[in-house]
């Protein structure tokens, strides 16, 4: 047997899933970078798999959270599912899979920062889903979404993982300080189709904490996160 269809079979045996169309799962685990150090590859990147395991995603966790909190309200169930699909989780869910070493990445990307890191496995979750739903229709992409995200719903509603950051330390500052905290762009670096922001929050003039993201959002995000990190440490 060759090498690749071993490595694709001890991949399968991971996630319980043999794929019928073997070059899907392939373009599933395959980064932009790698095609830069190998144009003849067999198969395009992982992107627009990306782009369509998301929504398959967000629908499996919506579909089992509207059936299991029949009385939740909209607002609440749409920031349990956030909790669930967010590049944290998925990073997380890609690292007990183990999908790193079955990634094909350029050498350069397979050296990057943590963060980076972090958002290659995030993304190649949802291609994964992305890849099963082409291979097998929606009720197998369904089912990988229960067995590998749904498990973590309990440790969501337990640490309260759903609670908004940002919406949390406004109610803070605004409590203690009666004022709302803003956030202020520092640096923006990189490409267009990978930029780094590094994102400020200030207290009035007091700057609480900094956070870095793909996206203005995201580092907004990490900033709060790192700010009520520093409160609790305080208070």
């Amino acid at each position: 047997m060759a090498k690749a269809e071993t490595k694709r079979e001890d991949f399968e045996k991971k996630i319980g899933y043999s794929f019928k169309n073997g070059n899907i799962l392939e373009e599933a685990l395959t980064h932009r970078s790698f095609l830069h150090d190998n144009p003849k590859w067999k198969t395009t990147h992982n992107e627009r798999l990306e782009f369509l395991g998301d929504a398959v995603l967000e629908l499996g966790v919506t579909r089992v959270l509207y059936k299991k909190y029949p009385n939740n309200p909209e607002g609440e169930l749409t920031a349990i599912r956030a909790a669930l699909v967010n590049r944290t989780m998925l990073f997380f869910v890609a690292e007990e899979i183990g999908i790193k070493p079955f990634l094909h990445l350029s050498r350069g990307e397979s050296k990057n920062s943590d963060r980076a890191r972090e958002a290659i496995l995030a993304n190649s979750m949802e291609a994964l889903i992305g890849a099963i739903y082409i291979d097998s229709g929606i009720e197998e992409a369904f089912s990988f979404v229960e067995r590998f995200i749904m498990p973590h719903l309990s440790e969501v509603m337990e640490k309260k993982l759903y609670k908004d950051s940002k919406s949390e330390l406004q109610e803070i500052i605004q409590e203690k300080n009666k004022i709302t905290p803003i956030y202020e762009v520092m640096s923006e670096a990189g490409p267009d189709h990978n930029k780094v922001f590094k994102v400020a929050v200030f207290a009035g003039k007091k700057k609480l904490a900094e956070g870095v993201g793909p996206s203005k959002q995201e580092a907004e995000t990490e900033a709060a996160e790192r700010a009520l990190k520093e409160i609790k440490i305080s208070s």
